[in-house]
């Protein structure tokens, strides 16, 4: 025959329990429940994954009869809330919300757990509130924790604790449970103040709270899986049973390195985006450590929701796949171990959905997935993405390449927070896509220009030499003729600033890049510029992308990164290697170390790979043989090169201009507004530079010919 002990009295409680001095649940809760006969609490957060942690004490509860009341505060998403600002029938928004919440649950122990729950409900020994703040008009959050245990002597025991009635507050995280027991002098009156709070929260008589009837549709729910699942038992119930000393073990969360030296600039950065409700753009210039800056926002943010025991979902996109790899180093940093997103989902998915259903349980408190655009946007991570329920961060790095409409359709549009980065978060001749961004992800909140870096000494200084390059007869005649075409386009009411890549007039205006950047001149000026400097390391070189184009009919021309690579590497003997899309991932981070420790690698031939977010802090000298308009790819490669590293004082930046012979035949007011826009990205490097009067002065023959000395 069982004995039943003799009430709450009979407990050996202490005033107060602390995680780093014991187990909470096995010497508060279980004991508890084991002598208890009502059990009524409010906190934040209420999940099965409490009540199996109980266990044993539960069973033993509810064998006797034991009653339970619990007001707990509805997982209301930034939609949810809004609807209600709006005037939305309260009822029906907390039901979709509950729905939402138990229609994503599907791993096998938490459906026991609900089970449970349900099974609970149905023999009406526990019934469930939703509180929220309403205030003003506004809807917030309920955060109140306490809670009253009374036995059938007419004991009472009240509590008032920082955890939440879920795994993570009760098990996971450091918590602390002030106890009030009412047959002790000094603590009755606070024990039977608790009780009263209680009883007028459940009445829905506290000022600024609304307390709303859990709804019917989900308690329906959780009896039938009350009738559905095994009577079977639940992880963590052994363990609930036998008090045992704490384990020390270091939780899952974000932390700042001790390494690092927070920057005034990016506490700046932070807290801007902070005062815009976590939602933004950082226009910050290349090099000035806009993946830190987001990093050290991600972990602020990350602590907050700790403290109100909600679990935090952080998606950070990256144009490319080495750029994930990047990152997921920059987070490793930060004290937590990301999921790469790319390639086959069957590396990923499984990973992906056990984190977040350990974080919907509360045994994670943070969850961070980097992934490439494309995998980001494709339909396996979409299905992921549209189930999760948690508060949600987006970090869009070079965000600019998400304004297409193929990408900015696939952003969540459930994500409290937001944040893009980008030096140049504009996007060229594409004003639908930039209004598209900042719709999204917000207002540009900060923003640290060039100058300012460079004088900050965030970036080092740099000395620009522009090398001006005159087209030989054969790339003149080509020239000439794509400038004539052009011009007729032009008559005929194309515009050239706001020209479609892909229009007839884009297609010529590429057609003259090309020549231009393909130039052959470039190719002896270069070699005459590493002669000079080849016992120099540290040096990389842009090449134009394509082949040199021809007159059609004839062969096409030769690719300008294998004319380069035969100059380096062979006719001046420098150790030197391609970095372009065909080198694998595992090789590019054996090039980037050869080249960044000195070791035998002394040039880099880049086409297209080094101008996005690569970090090459070591790169001293930089030839641009490229010529693009584009303000982003020129500002992307001088970023490359102002990054600071140790002994780096400054860079020198050397660009190649190719022009026709002063005598061409070329329409002057076409060739005057096309040289004008290619001459803004030779003042743009200049002005900032540390030699910008001899910049003026190469520059100042070809601004006269072309009546452009204003500029």
């Amino acid at each position: 025959m069982t004995t039943w002990p003799r009430g709450l009295r009979s407990l050996s409680l202490h005033d107060r329990y602390r995680s780093d001095q014991e187990d909470v649940v096995a010497t508060f809760y279980v004991p508890a429940f084991t002598v208890a006969s009502s059990y009524s609490r409010a906190v934040g957060y209420f999940t099965s994954s409490s009540l199996a942690l109980y266990a044993r004490g539960i069973e033993t509860f509810a064998a006797r009869g034991g009653t339970m009341q619990v007001v707990a505060s509805p997982h209301l998403s930034e939609d949810d809330i809004v609807d209600i600002e709006r005037g939305y029938d309260v009822r029906v928004v907390i039901e979709r919300a509950t729905m939402r919440q138990l229609e994503h649950e599907d791993r096998e122990p938490v459906l026991d757990g609900l089970g449970m729950l349900g099974r609970l409900i149905a023999k009406g020994q526990l019934d469930i509130k939703l509180a929220f703040v309403a205030q003003a008009g506004r809807v917030g959050i309920y955060h109140e924790k306490i809670g009253v245990f009374r036995d059938d002597f007419g004991d009472l025991v009240g509590f008032t604790g920082s955890s939440n009635e879920t795994y993570g507050g009760l098990m996971a995280n450091f918590e602390s449970v002030e106890v009030y027991r009412g047959w002790v002098a000094g603590d009755g009156a606070r024990a039977l103040r608790l009780e009263s709070d209680f009883q007028a929260l459940w009445a829905n008589q506290t000022p600024n709270l609304a307390v709303e009837r859990f709804p019917d549709i989900a308690r329906e729910r959780l009896i039938k899986l009350g009738t559905e699942r095994p009577h079977r038992p639940v992880p963590g119930r052994d363990d609930a049973l036998t008090p045992t000393p704490p384990t020390v073990s270091e939780p899952i969360r974000l932390r700042i390195p001790s390494w690092l030296d927070v920057r005034d600039y990016q506490r700046q950065a932070v807290e801007a985006w902070g005062r815009q409700q976590g939602r933004g753009i950082l226009k910050m210039a290349t090099g000035t450590g806009k993946t830190k800056t987001a990093m050290i926002a991600t972990t602020q943010l990350s602590n907050v929701l700790r403290q109100r025991e909600e679990p935090l979902v952080v998606l950070i996109l990256a144009p490319l796949q080495h750029l994930v790899d990047q990152w997921i180093t920059e987070v490793e940093d930060f004290g937590v171990r990301p999921i790469a997103i790319y390639e086959a989902s069957q590396k990923w998915m499984r990973v992906v959905e056990d984190q977040l259903a350990e974080a919907r349980l509360g045994q994670r408190p943070v969850v961070i997935m980097v992934a490439t655009n494309k995998s980001f946007a494709g339909d396996r991570f979409q299905a992921v993405l549209s189930r999760i329920t948690q508060p949600l961060l987006v970090i869009a790095d070079e965000a600019h390449n998400l304004g297409s409409s193929t990408y900015r359709t696939a952003l969540p549009p459930g994500a409290t927070y937001r944040l893009a980065l980008s030096a140049t978060p504009e996007r060229w001749f594409d004003d639908a896509g930039t209004d598209a961004l900042i719709d999204y992800f917000g207002p540009i909140v900060f923003e640290l220009g060039l100058a300012k870096a460079i004088e900050m000494r965030a970036l080092c200084r740099y000395t620009y030499v522009p090398r001006l390059v005159e087209l030989n007869d054969y790339e003149t005649n080509l020239y000439v003729d794509l400038t004539t075409q052009i011009a007729k386009r032009i008559a005929a009411g194309d515009s050239v600033q706001d020209a479609d890549p892909d229009s007839p007039i884009g297609f010529l205006l590429r057609q003259r890049a090309g020549v231009l950047g393909h130039a052959e001149g470039k190719l002896a000026a270069l070699q005459q510029d590493l002669t000079a400097r080849r016992d120099s390391w540290f040096q990389l070189v842009y090449c134009a992308e394509g082949r040199r184009p021809t007159e059609p009919g004839d062969p096409p021309g030769p690719n300008q990164l294998d004319e380069v690579m035969q100059l380096v590497g062979h006719r001046l003997q420098l150790p030197a290697h391609s970095y372009v899309d065909g080198v694998s991932r595992p090789q590019r981070k054996v090039l980037l170390r050869r080249f960044g420790t000195g070791d035998d690698l002394r040039v880099l031939v880049a086409m297209r790979c080094l101008d996005e977010g690569v970090d090459i802090p070591d790169a001293r000298i930089g030839y641009l043989l490229a010529s693009s308009s584009n303000p982003r790819q020129f500002i992307q490669r001088r970023g490359r090169l102002l990054r600071r590293s140790p002994d780096k004082e400054r860079a020198e930046i050397l660009d190649y201009l190719a022009v026709p012979p002063a005598g061409a035949p070329v329409n002057f007011d076409v060739e005057r507004a096309l040289l004008a826009r290619e001459l803004q990205r030779a003042h743009e490097f200049g002005t900032l530079s540390e030699n910008y009067a001899s910049t003026l002065q190469v520059l100042r023959p070809l601004k006269e010919r072309y009546q452009l000395l204003d500029m």
